[in-house]
C-alpha cells in the first residue's frame, strides 16, 4: 500500500524533476488576500503572481498546500463525518506555470503522473472538458488517448474557473476515477453525477483570459497553469478505498480517537471518530499558523471547529479533556513534511486542553436547555430560532453545532427565526453606537483615498519634510481650509510623520508654513490604503488644500518610540530562544514610555525565566551592533530567517530590519533578531539604552504578555525603585544592603513581641487586673470569671478562657473584646459542669445583647461576634441572667 506522506513525496519529485520549484505550503492565513479567511486552494499564494502584481524567480512550481475550508461560501463543515470525501481541512497538491508551459503540457504532465506513476488503468479514467473548449477536448484525445465517450464536455460555470468578477480567468479540465458497478452513480454532466461512483481526483485551470468588464474578455498575452489533486482523494484511489476516512493518515487518527476514549472506531459511534479526526488536523494546524480560540475573525471559526469536535468526544462518553491527547499522533503522521506542527505541539496541546476544559462545562448546561426546548416541540418541528439563538450567545454553541445534535432527532433549526434574533442584537449594537459620526468618516477615506491615492512615507530616513494638503476633514466632512481654533484632520501627499500600525504609536509634532500657519499634530492614523492621516489642532493661521507644510516630528518622542520598538524585537526572539519556537507575537504596543507584548505561550513564566530574557536583551544592547534594513521579496526574507507575523499582508517586496549583531545559534552570518517590520527603529541597539522588565501576566487562554521599559523610562523606573528602597532603608536606620536582614530581625522581633504580649494579657485577665469586676463571683452557686477586655485581639480569648477554668477548677469564664467598637466573645465551661451549662447557648445570649446572631463551638468552648461593643457589660450580665434562670430551672 502506498501511504499518504508517500503519495505527496512522490507528487513533489515528479513534477521537481520536470523544473518545477518546490515551494512550501503558505500559512492557513492568507498574507496577499484579505479577502479569505483561511487559504482554500493551492493557487492563494501565488494569486499576486498570476496577476502580474508579484514576481518570482521561478516560472514552474509544485506545492503541498494546506487548506480550510470552514467559513464563508467554501464551508464544509456540516457534512464532515457524514460523508466520504467532505473535510476541514486537506491538502491540495498542484503544479503552477506562470506563462510558461499551457493546455498540451499540463495534460500530458497530469496523465503521465496518474497512469505511469501512480499507475492509474488508464481504462477506469475519463476526462472532462468546458463545452467550448475544443482545443482541451483534441489534446485529451490526442495525448491521452481516451474515446470521445469518456472526455465529457460540460457547459455550466462548474468547468470554468474565475478569480473574482473581474481578473484572470478559464476554462477547467477534471480528471474522474470510475469506482466501478458496484456504487451508484453516473458520469459528471449525467443526471446521476451526484453519486459516489466517478470521483473527482484532479482539476486542471487553464488560465488563458483576463476578464476586464462584465462584457469584455480579453486573452492573456501570457496563459498560465493552476491545478489541484486532493491529497485524500488521490490516497483513497490509491490505497484501494472509497472513503478518505480509511485512508492511512485518516484511519490512524481515528484508531487513536478509538485508543483514547475507549470506543470501538467502527459501528454506530464512527462518525464521532471521524469528526474528531478532521476537526484534530484543521484546528492544530490552524494554531500552529497563528490563530487561537476567539469570540470573531478566525479565531472564531476555529473556536466552531474545536467545539464540534469536543461535542463528539462527549458523545463518546469522555468526560475529561481527550482531544488534546491525540496531537502526538498527528504530529506523528504529518509533522515530517509540516515541521509547524512539531515546533507548536505543545502550544496546541495546551490549547486543546484548555478549551476542551472550559466547553465541558458550557456543553453541559446547553445541552440541558436544548433537551428542555426541543421536548415542548411537536413531532420533527425546527427548533425556534430564538432558542437557537440563546444556545449561541449564552453557552457559546455556534448554530452548526446546534445543526450537528438536532439531526440526530430528525428537526431542524428555525434560520429565518435565528437570523432575526441575531439581527435585533445588532440593531441595539447599533443603536447604541448610533450618532458617532464614525461610519461616515471611515467612508470618506476611502473616497479620498480613490480620488488623491495613498501618502508616501519618508519617515525612515527624515522627521522633518515638506508636503502639499492633499485634503482637509473637519468633523468627518471635506473642508477646503481650517481656521485657527479648529479641530482638524488633514492629508498630505508625503510626510515623515509615522502613522499607527503594527502596534506602534503614530508620532505627533507640528506642522507650519511660511505664511504664519501652525498646526499642533497630536497623532498620525493609517487609514485605508495607507493614506497617513494627521489629526491636530489650527494653533494659527489658516490650513489649506494645496498649501505647502513643513512637517516636523517629535523627536524626543519618536526617539522613545523606536527604543521601545526595537527592544520588542529583541524581547520576542529572547522568548522564543528561552521558552521554545511556538512562541509567536500576538499583539503589541509601543509607546513612547512603555512597551507591551503579547505572546503565544502556555504557562506562566518564571522568575529565572524572566532574568533571563532581560538578560539576554540587555546583552545584546550592550553589543551595541547596527541595525540593519533591506528590502527583499518575502521568499528571500524568510530565506534569510525573518520571521513572517501573523495576520500582516506582503507584497513584492518587504522590509526587513535585522538586530543584535552576528550570532552563532541564528545560524552562520545571521542576526540575533530578523523581522519583517514596518516600522521604525534605532540606528544602533546601543540606543535603546537599558531594558527592564516590569510586569507578565496572563492575557488570554495561551497567551501572555509582558510590559517592560527601555532607555530614559527604565532609568526613572529603576531610579523610582531606589528612592523606595532607600526610604525604607532609612525608616529602618540601615543601609539598602543590610535591609533584608535587618527586615528578617524586626519581624523575627516583632513575633516575639507578640507572643510575650499575648502571655501578658493572658495573665491580666486571669488576674482580672485589665477588665472590670472581680476576679471571679458566684453566680447561681457557680463560679464565675468575667472579663471586657479592651483593644484586646479576638484570637488571644479561647486561651484567656482556658487559663480562667484552669483557675476557677469548676466555672465559667465568659470574656469580650471590644476593638474598633465592635465585640468579640467566648464562653468556657468546665467539664463538671457541661452535663447543665452549655457554653454554646450562653455564648448566644451575649451575641444577642452585642447585637449579634448565632455562634458556635462545644459545650465547653463557644466563640461569636457583634457590632455593638458598647453592650458588652449588657451581655456578661445577660449571660450571668441566663445562668441564674437555668439553675432555678
Amino acid at each position: 500500500m502506498t501511504s499518504a506522506n508517500e503519495i505527496r513525496r512522490h507528487f513533489l519529485d515528479y513534477f521537481v524533476k520536470h523544473g518545477h520549484e518546490e515551494v512550501e505550503s503558505s500559512s492557513l492565513v492568507p498574507r496577499n488576500d484579505p479577502t479569505l479567511l483561511f487559504t482554500n486552494a493551492g493557487m492563494v499564494q501565488f494569486k499576486n503572481v498570476f496577476t502580474g502584481a508579484e514576481q518570482r524567480p521561478y516560472q514552474r512550481a509544485v506545492t503541498s498546500q494546506k487548506c480550510v475550508r470552514a467559513g464563508g461560501k467554501h464551508n464544509d463543515l456540516e457534512n464532515v463525518g457524514y460523508t466520504a470525501r467532505h473535510h476541514t481541512f486537506f491538502e491540495m497538491l498542484g503544479n503552477f506555470s506562470f506563462g510558461d508551459y499551457f493546455k498540451d503540457r499540463a495534460i500530458e504532465l497530469a496523465w503521465n503522473l496518474v497512469t505511469k506513476e501512480f499507475g492509474l488503468p488508464a481504462d477506469r479514467l475519463l476526462a472532462t472538458v468546458y463545452a467550448e473548449d475544443d482545443q482541451a477536448f483534441d489534446l485529451w484525445k490526442k495525448i491521452a488517448g481516451l474515446p470521445d465517450s469518456r472526455i465529457i464536455r460540460i457547459a455550466t460555470s462548474d468547468n470554468f474557473w474565475a478569480m473574482g468578477d473581474t481578473g484572470p480567468c478559464g476554462p477547467c479540465s477534471e480528471i474522474f476515477f470510475d469506482h466501478g458497478e458496484g456504487i451508484p452513480g453516473g458520469p459528471p454532466g449525467s443526471p446521476d453525477e451526484d453519486g459516489d461512483r466517478f470521483i473527482e481526483i484532479w482539476n486542471l485551470v487553464f488560465m488563458q483570459y483576463e476578464q476586464v468588464a462584465a462584457d469584455d474578455r480579453r486573452d492573456l498575452p501570457r496563459p498560465s497553469i493552476d491545478t489541484g489533486m486532493g491529497l485524500e482523494r488521490v490516497a483513497a484511489v490509491l490505497q484501494g478505498k472509497h472513503d478518505n476516512y480509511d485512508i492511512d493518515l485518516m484511519r490512524a487518527l481515528i484508531e487513536a480517537s478509538a485508543e483514547a476514549s475507549g470506543v470501538a472506531p467502527d459501528g454506530e459511534r464512527a462518525v464521532s471518530h471521524r469528526v474528531i479526526a478532521d476537526h484534530l488536523r484543521a484546528a492544530s494546524f490552524l494554531i500552529a499558523d497563528g490563530v487561537l480560540p476567539a469570540r470573531e475573525g478566525r479565531g472564531y471559526v476555529l473556536r466552531r471547529i474545536m467545539r464540534r469536535a469536543m461535542r463528539h468526544a462527549h458523545l463518546l462518553g469522555c468526560r475529561e479533556p481527550m482531544i488534546w491527547r491525540l496531537v502526538p499522533a498527528l504530529v506523528h503522521q504529518m509533522g515530517g513534511h509540516f515541521p509547524e506542527l512539531k515546533r507548536a505541539q505543545p502550544l496546541i496541546e495546551e490549547t486543546l486542553k484548555l478549551e476542551e476544559s472550559g466547553f465541558k462545562d458550557m456543553l453541559g448546561r446547553g445541552l440541558k436547555l436544548l433537551d428542555e426546548e426541543s421536548s415542548k416541540l411537536p413531532g420533527e418541528a425546527p427548533l425556534p430560532g430564538e432558542v437557537a439563538f440563546k444556545l449561541y450567545d449564552t453557552f457559546g454553541f455556534p448554530l452548526d453545532l446546534t445543526q450537528d445534535i438536532l439531526r440526530g432527532q430528525g428537526r431542524a433549526v428555525d434560520l429565518p427565526g435565528y437570523d432575526a434574533a441575531m439581527e435585533r442584537q445588532r440593531a441595539a449594537a447599533r443603536a447604541a453606537w448610533a450618532g458617532s459620526g464614525d461610519a461616515a468618516t471611515e467612508a470618506l477615506w476611502f473616497t479620498l483615498h480613490d480620488r488623491i491615492g495613498a501618502t508616501e512615507f519618508l519617515g525612515y530616513e527624515t522627521e522633518s519634510a515638506e508636503g502639499v494638503v492633499s485634503a482637509v476633514v473637519i468633523e468627518g466632512e471635506e473642508a477646503q481650509s481650517a481656521e485657527a481654533g479648529t479641530e482638524v484632520a488633514f492629508l498630505t501627499n508625503q510626510t515623515p510623520f509615522y502613522a499607527e500600525s503594527g502596534g506602534q504609536q503614530g508620532d505627533s509634532g507640528i506642522a507650519f508654513a511660511a505664511d504664519g500657519l501652525e498646526v499642533a499634530i497630536r497623532d498620525t492614523q493609517k487609514k485605508p490604503g495607507d493614506l497617513h492621516v494627521h489629526y491636530g489642532t489650527v494653533v494659527r493661521g489658516t490650513l489649506k488644500v494645496g498649501q505647502a507644510v513643513e512637517l516636523r516630528v517629535d523627536g524626543q518622542r519618536r526617539a522613545a518610540l523606536r527604543a521601545h520598538h526595537s527592544a520588542t524585537h529583541l524581547l520576542h526572539e529572547a522568548l522564543r530562544r528561552r521558552l521554545g519556537e511556538h512562541v509567536t507575537q500576538k499583539g503589541s504596543l509601543v509607546a513612547p514610555d512603555r512597551l507591551r507584548f503579547d505572546f503565544s505561550h502556555p504557562r506562566p513564566l518564571t522568575r529565572e525565566d524572566l532574568h533571563a530574557i532581560e538578560g539576554m536583551v540587555n546583552e545584546r544592547i550592550r553589543n551595541n551592533a547596527a541595525v540593519q534594513t533591506r528590502f527583499m521579496t518575502p521568499d528571500e526574507a524568510i530565506e534569510a530567517g525573518a520571521l513572517a507575523l501573523f495576520g500582516e499582508k506582503y507584497g513584492e517586496e518587504v522590509r526587513v530590519v535585522s538586530m543584535g549583531g552576528l550570532d552563532e545559534q541564528g545560524g552562520e552570518g545571521r542576526a540575533f533578531s530578523t523581522e519583517l517590520c514596518g516600522g521604525t527603529h534605532v540606528r544602533r541597539v546601543g540606543d535603546i539604552g537599558f531594558f527592564k522588565i516590569v510586569s507578565e501576566q496572563a492575557l488570554a487562554a495561551g497567551v501572555r504578555r509582558i510590559e517592560a521599559v527601555t532607555g530614559k523610562a527604565a532609568l526613572d523606573w529603576v531610579e523610582q525603585q531606589e528612592t523606595l528602597l532607600e526610604e525604607a532603608a532609612g525608616a529602618l536606620r540601615a543601609t539598602p544592603e543590610s535591609l533584608p536582614g535587618r527586615i528578617v530581625s524586626l519581624l523575627e522581633e516583632r513575633r516575639r513581641l507578640e507572643r510575650e504580649l499575648s502571655e501578658t494579657r493572658r495573665k491580666l485577665a486571669a488576674g482580672g487586673g485589665t477588665g472590670s469586676g472581680p476576679s471571679s463571683r458566684e453566680v447561681a452557686g457557680v463560679k464565675v470569671a468575667a472579663r471586657v477586655l479592651e483593644d484586646m485581639p479576638a484570637k488571644d480569648l479561647k486561651p484567656m478562657a482556658d487559663d480562667l477554668k484552669k483557675q476557677l477548677g469548676s466555672g465559667i469564664a465568659a470574656l469580650i473584646a471590644v476593638n474598633d467598637g465592635k465585640a468579640s466573645i467566648v464562653v468556657g465551661v468546665t467539664e463538671d459542669l457541661t452535663p447543665r451549662f452549655s457554653a454554646v447557648d450562653l455564648v448566644r445570649v451575649g451575641a444577642a445583647a452585642l447585637g449579634g446572631k448565632g455562634g458556635g463551638g462545644r459545650p465547653d468552648m463557644a466563640q461569636a461576634g457583634g457590632p455593638d461593643g458598647s453592650q458588652a457589660e449588657a451581655a456578661l450580665r445577660a449571660i450571668e441572667a441566663a445562668l441564674t434562670e437555668e439553675a432555678v430551672a
